[in-house]
């Protein structure tokens, strides 16, 4: 059970690679496309600035309007045993089925306007599943007849018609969730500051599995975030109204109240989250930050200037989803305070310094109490790294740098001049030889390798290598060498003549 959440980790960990880049490109380019923003801001109605933040846009939200399927693929991927691309595509394949199962049992026995949208979470029950018939079938062999659809060309066939019993599944069970999220929201909406509090809990909660899109919509663009005359005209929603205000040159005083459901994500966006990030650097073995240090700065700068957190968010919640909890909490906690203070700052979908700027800042103090975000942000900013900081180190929790080499390890350099192969040459013959290798991979700093016989490994060979650590597991052993895992790994399984 250990390895399998191991390698669970592992697969997430090149989907959510992506997300850093993937967040800076859709939040700069939405938040300086926005048609609000640009009617405010002369400088943004530039024709080619226009062009480029619309492609910045479309590129970033390619990504995350496809992350389930991104995130099921790499599950099929990350568990399967071998022939990876296989499971890959048949993960890719099988979420395909699932979605438009779900689709066409709608259209038939749903009204016209229902929808349901499982997330992540059906995404990671479409990959387990994948991955798991593929262990299981890719070798099978069928009769004579039907022989061309055995072995790996078996398993997006036999994923596919899984897949349309999932979606059959989750179209029965989970309106109902649906339901309740709903229900849920309208009494939100009649509980003043501590329904500020459960808004921002459950919209980061239900963010962990995609159904934040279910919670927020009701209060952005219904009668449930607040009814105003804006300019004459009757506005329902809280950010309609918010943007009617903006446009209005006579709207004097605080916008919105209905601002009570944008402003308390700046302290958790700006502040909050950037410090976890620092606090987990802080809490993984100093010789693991070098090689992890990029992937937290970038997930702290994506979550800051755009306000999108799942590049950081998921680097946990996998790993320890009562962390995630604790994570809920303190965001609820932000919207209840900036409740509190009066602190009226719209967005356009998120809550980054871009946002903050365009909509707070730019609009001035006396609309929307910006300043006072600022000292609210650096006391969540403590909050979050003390807290972070304790929980992890403490518990030893998983994120990326934190078990994957032994403290204290010294680096060694490779021989001078040495090439990728020739490094990996030398590192097969620490190993024993080839006919001792079973199996190689890597995650983002180890390289894993199964081995016949592991007396046979010199480890101080690999440490002359570059190893900074070499550790005994059951059957193999797990070489750290920073970033160079994964090449080192692909080399070998090259040299070799296997799958990794």
């Amino acid at each position: 059970m250990f390895k399998k959440f191991s390698r669970l980790g592992q697969a997430f960990m090149l989907p959510i690679s992506i997300l850093p880049v993937a967040g800076l490109l859709l939040g700069i380019g939405g938040a300086l496309s926005n048609p609000n923003a640009v009617a405010q801001f002369p400088l943004l109605q530039q024709d080619w600035l226009q062009v480029i933040f619309s492609v910045m846009n479309g590129a970033g939200g390619a990504v995350f309007n496809n992350i389930a399927l991104i995130f099921s693929i790499g599950v099929a991927v990350g568990l399967a045993d071998s022939d990876k691309g296989t499971a890959g595509l048949s993960g890719g394949v099988a979420y395909l089925v699932y979605t438009a199962t779900i689709s066409s049992l709608l259209q038939l026995f749903s009204a016209k306007d229902a929808t349901i949208d499982t997330g992540v979470l059906g995404a990671l029950v479409i990959g387990y599943v994948v991955s798991v018939l593929h262990n299981k079938y890719r070798r099978i062999e069928l009769p004579a007849y039907l022989g061309f659809f055995g072995g790996s060309r078996f398993i997006p066939i036999i994923s596919s018609l899984v897949a349309i019993v999932i979606g059959s599944i989750f179209y029965i069970i989970w309106p109902p969730v649906q339901n309740l999220l709903v229900t849920l929201g309208e009494a939100i909406a009649t509980m003043g500051s501590f329904g500020s509090f459960l808004y921002g809990f459950f919209l980061r909660l239900t963010g962990a599995v995609g159904l934040h899109h279910t919670i927020y919509p009701m209060f952005w663009y219904t009668s449930l975030g607040g009814a105003e005359e804006v300019a004459g005209k009757t506005i329902q929603g809280a950010q309609n109204i918010f943007f009617a205000q903006l446009a209005d040159p006579n709207h004097t005083g605080l916008f919105t109240y209905g601002t009570r459901f944008f402003a308390g994500r700046f302290a958790t966006m700006m502040f909050g989250l950037p410090a976890a990030c620092l606090a987990m650097y802080h809490a993984i073995p100093k010789v693991n930050r070098k090689a992890n240090g990029s992937f937290y700065f970038s997930s702290a700068l994506t979550s800051f200037l755009t306000g999108i957190t799942e590049p950081i968010e998921f680097s946990f919640l996998f790993v320890a989803p009562w962390l995630y909890v604790i994570h809920a909490f303190l965001d609820g906690m932000s919207f209840f305070v900036a409740d509190l203070l009066s602190i009226r700052i719209g967005n356009s979908f998120s809550g980054g310094v871009i946002d903050f700027l365009l909509f707070g800042v730019l609009q001035g103090n006396d609309k929307t109490n910006w300043l006072l975000v600022i000292p609210v942000g650096l006391v969540w900013a403590s909050l979050y790294y003390v807290v972070f900081r304790f929980l992890i180190s403490k518990f030893k929790v998983a994120v990326p740098g934190m078990a994957l080499s032994e403290e204290g390890a010294t680096q060694r350099a490779p021989k001078a001049n040495s090439t990728l192969t020739e490094t990996s040459r030398d590192i097969i013959e620490a190993l024993g030889g080839e006919a001792n290798i079973e199996h190689v991979t890597a995650c983002a700093t180890r390289l894993r390798v199964s081995l016949a016989d592991s007396q046979r490994v010199d480890k101080e060979s690999l440490k002359a290598i570059g190893a900074t650590a070499v550790l005994d597991v059951d059957n193999g052993v797990q070489a750290v060498y920073g970033g160079k895992a994964i090449l080192y790994s692909q080399e070998i399984n090259d040299i070799l003549g296997k799958e990794e």
